[in-house]
């Protein structure tokens, strides 16, 4: 519901060739409380006035001499100031009252002027105006907080995954009642993690390690952007990330490669260019998973599976400043990366495995 306020608070334009008609229209508005009142007698001046202001409602007088009042509703539209058009038509014609309203006009008077017919048509008008107004406030309001969800959305899941949830009909108070989850026949899974970050956080201020985090895990996700890997979670100073989901890719191994050696120069980067020296344990493995989302209010996408596993104890296994890799990323990665054989090593729950340092490109 509209208050009688804003109503009376209304900018109102009274356009009319004959000066009688305004002066009247103008009174009689102005005594019945309306505070913004206007008014022209050159037809040619009401869009561009309108496109200053913005009115509310234009009592718009039909029969007039240069532009009529049909060609001042079609100067409205061509403006496209707004798809609705405020206007109360004044005419002593009644056939001209349909034409009107096909045109555009929302209501009209006719003349002569019943002065309480004038006043309860401008009320209502201003009324169903300015409801006009607030829906369309709202509406926009409801698109933009729709754009930000829809941000957030993806800066949490993967954009395909986004899509499919927001598709799911069946939501009840606790969430989603069914739960996402693929089947990878292979991925590659990295983990990378801030060596002695620990003793590093006693040294600074919580602000400094945050900011550090930041910076280095921003780097991170613009190389994982870059060579098209999936962010899948931090812990810490940990980091996780995977290629081959959930889109497949032929090349997954490759990519993970490529963007294992470009964390490295990021890291050298970072010691170059700040105060701080830091180092990153990289461990790699390759094989099957499966990911989806879990929780059904807070979601989260993850990875299940051994392979899983077996990066995590290739870094909890690894040399500080280097890239460690199971046998399987070796057989899969595309013949341009070097790679050292590191030999056998003992992994928790995995026994002895073949491992290897990833040391570069081919040239």
């Amino acid at each position: 519901m509209i208050a009688d306020t804003d109503i009376f608070n209304a900018k109102i334009l009274i356009v009319d060739d004959q000066e009688a008609n305004v002066a009247l229209l103008d009174k009689t508005l102005r005594r019945a409380g309306y505070l913004s009142v206007a008014s022209t007698m050159d037809p040619t001046t009401v869009a561009a006035l309108h496109q200053a202001i913005h009115f509310d409602l234009i009592l718009l007088d039909l029969s007039m001499p240069v532009m009529d009042g049909f060609q001042v509703m079609e100067q409205l539209k061509l403006a496209g100031i707004d798809s609705y058009i405020p206007v109360l038509v004044l005419t002593a014609q009644p056939g001209h009252k349909l034409r009107a309203l096909k045109v555009g006009a929302k209501d009209f008077i006719s003349k002569p002027f019943d002065l309480d017919e004038v006043l309860l048509r401008v009320h209502n008008m201003l009324e169903v105006r300015l409801l006009h107004v607030e829906m369309k406030q709202l509406v926009d309001r409801l698109l933009e907080e729709q754009k930000i969800s829809d941000r957030l959305l993806l800066n949490v899941l993967p954009a395909s995954i986004a899509k499919r949830l927001k598709g799911r009909p069946a939501i009840t108070e606790q969430g989603f009642t069914e739960f996402i989850a693929d089947s990878f026949a292979d991925v590659t899974v990295l983990f990378a993690d801030i060596v002695d970050f620990t003793k590093f956080t006693q040294s600074v201020s919580l602000g400094v390690m945050v900011g550090v985090l930041n910076d280095l895990f921003s780097r991170f996700d613009a190389i994982a952007e870059r060579h098209g890997l999936e962010k899948i979670k931090t812990i810490g100073d940990s980091y996780m990330v995977a290629a081959g989901l959930p889109v497949p890719v032929a090349d997954h191994a490759a990519r993970a490669c490529s963007m294992a050696l470009d964390m490295m120069t990021a890291m050298q980067q970072f010691n170059d260019t700040g105060p701080y020296h830091l180092n990153l344990r990289i461990g790699m493995d390759t094989g099957p998973a499966v990911a989806g989302v879990v929780g059904r209010q807070k979601f989260t996408y993850d990875l299940w599976g051994d392979v899983v596993n077996t990066a995590a104890r290739m870094e909890s296994n690894g040399v500080t400043g280097r890239i460690q890799v199971t046998d399987a990323v070796r057989q899969r990665q595309d013949k341009t990366f070097v790679l050292e054989k590191r030999g056998l090593v003992n992994v928790a729950g995995k026994g002895d495995m073949l491992t290897w340092f990833l040391n570069g490109r081919s040239t």
